[in-house]
């Protein structure tokens, strides 16, 4: 791993000196901006040519993107939930859900992302989707148009569009309400309240932490007709591993009773899939204008030469990969998703391929804020990776309830459908969507073996109660 000489010393500092010790203009600003749904391929600078996304382009071109960064699962088939938990919590998945119901609890202990960072002198401010058990208006200085899980789904965006092509539902239409609730969409809401914070913080002397949180783009994918018509639908292109069904959909929690699957007809068609892609790329090019606002707006104010900047998402989304909708799954385009790093030191237009969790990006901020990490915190700073140094983890852990299990190595992914009974694996280097299953090959047997071996390591140690053994024998 190469060394970045710009950011070794920032490391060496921040490493070395307490946070009662700093002062604060030797802290940086922290902004983080969070989205949802968003899957890793689609942000137009790395690798989509599909998808207009300029603001995001340029977050990439200036700073570092982590390019395998995941979400580790959920306890819940709202994975907002889950992964929103561990990451204002610190905690790895089963550590999070054991304390999910005493989240405020845990706030008011001060076991908070934003609590740790008010004691260290922070001001914080939040907008937008919370989906927390905790007080959002307590656990930051000032909080406003404090969302949850999503914006009001209507009956008629659901099943859509038929197979002959009929469709009686508008992404642009304000009367199915929606983002649209309140009257000005919720995306823009989030981008006002952004640029009031930066006003509010700016010229003063107290470092400040923001959390930017879109709902966008989850469901209901709506944007104004502008942005729809920048992607004609018939233009979309089908994902390689589209399929009209997922052989193993109910076994795994997939199926039509689940809300997100429910989105589209079940068999799926190319042309819904090309709708709702289409509805999708749109939201996110709309989001990606309002984090062009903030930035600008942060440049202006002259605060963005001591701001570290972080952007990613919650959990990434089907929307027409393998036949799924939803982001109930382990495949990448549900698991993995954007993380980019922007700040001073940090190099420019660099790609990182070290695995990553999203929530590691708490620990990082507790790190850059002087914080020496707390205990219960399980995830880990990405600034010794940022300075080429430290270990990267060599397997990423994944979970779905009671139903789905996955280890991803650099080369491997292997799959667990428990209640089917059946084992996935690929080759992501040569399969990078994930098209063709080995595990039927002889060949496969030992990489398979081996993968599960790890896999059972990792349950032990992150207190995954899942029996797996007796189902998967023939892996032991």
């Amino acid at each position: 791993m190469r060394r970045n000489p710009l950011l070794l010393p920032l490391l060496i500092f921040l490493t070395s000196v307490p946070c009662i010790a700093q002062e604060n203009e030797k802290r940086p600003n922290i902004l983080f901006l969070f989205s949802d749904d968003q899957s890793f391929e689609t942000v137009g600078a790395l690798g989509n040519d599909q998808i207009q996304t300029p603001s995001l382009d340029q977050l990439a071109a200036r700073g570092t993107t982590f390019t395998h960064c995941f979400n580790m699962g959920s306890w819940s088939g709202a994975v907002c939930v889950a992964s929103r938990t561990m990451l204002n919590s610190g905690r790895y998945v089963w550590s999070a859900n054991a304390i999910y119901d005493k989240s405020e609890q845990e706030r008011r202990a001060g076991r908070w992302w934003s609590e740790h960072l008010k004691s260290a002198g922070y001001k914080t401010y939040m907008t937008g989707k919370w989906h927390c058990r905790a007080d959002a208006h307590q656990a930051f200085d000032d909080a406003r148009h404090v969302r949850g899980g999503m914006p009001t789904q209507t009956p008629a965006g659901y099943g859509r569009p038929l197979a002959d092509g009929s469709d009686a539902w508008s992404p642009s239409d304000p009367k199915f309400g929606g983002f649209w609730e309140g009257g000005k969409h919720w995306s823009e809401v989030v981008g006002d309240d952004a640029i009031d914070f930066i006003d509010d913080a700016a010229g003063k002397s107290q470092p400040f932490f923001m959390y930017v949180a879109f709902n966008a783009p989850h469901d209901p994918r709506q944007s104004p007709q502008e942005y729809v018509d920048r992607y004609p639908a018939d233009q979309i292109m089908i994902p390689k591993n589209f399929l009209p069904l997922y052989p193993y959909k109910d076994e795994i929690g997939a199926g039509p009773s689940l809300r997100d699957e429910a989105l589209g007809i079940f068999p799926r068609t190319e042309h819904c899939v090309q709708v709702h892609r289409q509805e999708y790329y749109s939201i996110i090019t709309h989001m990606d204008a309002q984090i062009g606002r903030i930035l600008e707006h942060l440049k202006a104010a002259g605060i963005d030469d001591n701001t570290w900047i972080f952007f990613t998402a919650d959990h990434g989304l089907a929307c027409g990969h393998h036949g799924l909708m939803g982001k109930q799954n382990m495949y990448d385009h549900s698991v993995r998703v954007p993380f980019t790093v922007v700040a001073p030191g940090v190099e420019a237009g660099r790609r990182i391929s070290a695995p990553i969790y999203l929530q590691d990006v708490m620990p990082t901020t507790l790190q850059l804020a002087g914080v020496p990490k707390p205990e219960h915190v399980d995830f880990q700073s990405v600034l010794p990776l940022l300075a080429g140094q430290g270990k990267p983890r060599q397997a990423i852990y994944g979970a779905y309830l009671g139903l789905q299990r996955s280890l991803r190595t650099e080369r491997y992914k292997l799959i667990l459908y428990p209640k089917a009974k059946v084992a996935r694996l690929y080759d992501l280097q040569q399969d990078p969507d994930e098209i063709h299953d080995l595990a039927a090959q002889p060949s496969a047997r030992p990489i398979m073996r081996r993968l599960f071996a790890e896999f059972q390591r990792q349950q032990a140690e992150l207190g995954d109660s899942l029996d797996l053994s007796e189902t998967f024998a023939n892996l032991k």
